[in-house]
């Protein structure tokens, strides 16, 4: 599942499906195995992206931050297997903060590790000790939890310090182990072995057979200790001080040029320790999609949540071009079914062609009621919501009908001794006729819940935010805290081929000479022009039925280019799809056909001929 919103209201969708017995691991056990996620450090840090542009600026600091992550790592250790184990990635600037948090949501006995990444080399800080890692913070959902015992390669140093010896007839390097028992759980073998009695780890046997086949280091003086050979050495059980995992560099097989993009061998080592083939693996903050990725490599089943576009493209497109081997190395992988989803946002057209039963679902699963049909004082009534009595107008078996003040004032006479102190009326935007979010008759507070409306502040003590998507890369992982749905209206475009700026026949450029969004916030319509654009995608050989975006033009580049697309004619295909994104996550499409291209191109080379 890629899901395509905010992860607070996915999550509890996916705590539903919970509930239901939908969400499942391969061996039948309820719930994700395992969660690792990467939200946004929040400490106002500059971090430098793919064009030496800082990849991003935190916009919530301090206590507003922690907040943020309460509320969905509450959502998290409900989704959590009762073997289910968290992996938390932050800054050492929240960390801390953090570590209470979950010690209060998760339980400080289900703390596991504190594991540091080294993730880069050392570097000049002028005024401090230079920073080189981040933390990860290892939970479990209870005290019994899925643990996979990983062996890592020894470092040097760590061959150097423990495999000191060399056995001078086959040049092999060894460690010296321990043969005594002395102090050892479970006692040993008392016995004298070549005029040495002691309590020995094995018995006389085992030690007479090491001896035959050299397998006895004799020091000088005390006693013989067994030869452990370093090309027989399996690896040194996982510790919590990561410093083998190297940061993407500039020419890896498995960088897309993401802000903040993290090494697949990370995400491998979380998921490999943490959960078997068919587990469920989440992402709430997928960014690049890494996590996706291995877990598809790894036969995990993943779900991934993200609140930006980009992000949903670059992991559409990921998953589609995946290889085998961990760091993207090795033959292709058969990309496997996935499914797109999008979070709280709805389409018009489809609403308006539901049926009277798909409606009235529709309109209690959006304001969160129970679909809980009763009668009162002679009405039918279609729910509940926290107690109250929910009424879903059919708008569409009383066509033209209209909800004013006397209809509240009838419905009060039928039912208001019997429905306590609120009473909800969910029915179109356009049906009311009055603008009052309630009207108050006695004791009864009656509630109008507009749809297209976002969350009412009133039952909610809070507006609505957007899912306001990044001009720059500076603000790609933003924090976004929506709350509510928004509804899904294509921006307008007008654009035009033209010659390319420098007169170069081997390009042409789109000019973008027209862009309108109309989003639709807290029930009104918002419009804007060039300023709510927020990037271009472009897919240069569109095949009809996928796009997969080659080309990420964000909006502060195009303007700085006087809002025009630099397009090479080499690289186009028959088909070029571009995805033109508004700020609120809505997009148009435009499909180009190279024959537009090559035309304006031939007219520039006779220019450039005469």
């Amino acid at each position: 599942m890629l899901v395509f919103g905010d992860n607070l209201q996915t999550m509890k969708t996916l705590l539903e499906m919970k509930q239901a017995g939908r969400l499942l691991n391969s061996d039948g056990t309820s719930g994700v195995r395992v969660i690792y996620i990467d939200p946004p450090f929040a400490t106002k840090q500059e971090f430098r992206g793919s064009q030496d542009q800082k990849a991003y600026q935190d916009k919530v600091a301090g206590a507003e931050f922690i907040e943020f992550m309460r509320r969905r790592l509450i959502f998290i250790r409900e989704l959590l297997s009762t073997d289910g184990s968290l992996y938390i990635h932050l800054d050492t600037k929240k960390s801390h903060y953090i570590k209470a948090i979950l010690d209060e949501v998760l339980g400080e006995s289900n703390f596991r590790n504190e594991i540091i990444w080294k993730r880069q080399s050392a570097h000049n800080d002028s005024s401090q000790c230079g920073s080189i890692h981040d933390t990860i913070l290892f939970y479990t959902r209870s005290m019994e939890w899925t643990w996979n015992r990983l062996l890592t390669d020894p470092s040097s140093e760590y061959i150097e310090q423990f495999f000191d010896q060399v056995e001078l007839e086959t040049n092999r390097r060894y460690a010296r182990g321990d043969l005594t028992a002395g102090g050892l759980s479970g006692g040993g073998y008392e016995y004298e072995f070549r005029g040495i009695k002691r309590i020995w780890r094995a018995p006389q046997s085992t030690l007479e057979r090491y001896e035959a086949e050299g397998r006895l280091h004799w020091p000088k003086v005390g006693v013989p200790r067994l030869k452990r050979y370093l090309d027989e050495f399996e690896g040194v059980p996982l510790q919590d001080l990561w410093i083998d995992i190297k940061v993407i560099h500039n020419r890896s097989e498995e960088r897309i040029d993401y802000p903040t993009q993290k090494p697949e061998t990370l995400a491998e080592r979380i998921i490999r320790s943490s959960s078997n083939p068919g587990d469920i693996v989440l992402d709430a903050f997928a960014g690049s999609g890494t996590t996706c990725a291995v877990a598809e490599k790894l036969g995990r089943r993943w779900i991934g949540i993200d609140c930006g576009k980009l992000a949903i493209y670059t992991i559409q497109k990921r998953m589609l071009s995946l290889k085998e081997g961990i760091g993207q190395k090795g033959k292709p992988l058969p990309p496997k079914p996935f499914t797109l989803y999008n979070a709280g946002l709805y389409d018009f057209s489809t609403l308006r062609q539901l049926p009277w039963k798909d409606w009235r679902f529709f309109a209690l699963q959006l304001f969160g009621c129970k679909d809980e049909p009763h009668r009162l004082g002679g009405l039918e009534l279609d729910g509940k919501r926290q107690g109250a009595s929910v009424l879903v107008f059919n708008h569409l078996a009383h066509p033209g009908r209209r909800i004013d003040e006397e209809t509240v004032q009838s419905i009060h006479a039928s039912v208001g001794d019997k429905v306590g102190s609120r009473f909800f009326i969910i029915a179109p935007r356009g049906v009311f006729d009055f603008q009052q979010d309630y009207i108050d008759l006695e004791h009864v507070r009656y509630f109008a819940l507009r749809i297209p409306y976002s969350f009412i502040s009133e039952l909610h003590h809070r507006e609505f935010t957007a899912l306001k998507q990044p001009s720059d890369e500076t603000a790609v992982n933003t924090i976004v805290d929506a709350v509510g749905f928004d509804f899904i209206r294509p921006p307008q475009v007008t654009w035009a081929i033209e010659k390319a700026n420098d007169g170069a026949s081997t390009h042409v450029s789109l000019h973008i000479q027209g862009f309108e969004s109309r989003a639709y916030i807290r029930g009104q319509d918002t419009r804007g022009g060039m300023e709510t654009l927020s990037l271009v995608l472009i897919d240069f050989a569109y095949a009809g039925d996928l796009f997969v975006a080659d080309q990420v033009l964000f909006a502060n580049a195009l303007k700085a280019a006087e809002w025009r697309v630099r397009i090479p004619l080499a690289q186009v295909g028959e088909q070029n799809m571009l995805v033109f994104i508004d700020i609120y996550g809505n997009e148009a499409r435009e499909l180009v056909r190279r024959e537009q291209l090559r035309v304006v191109a031939l007219a520039q080379a006779t220019t450039e001929g005469t």
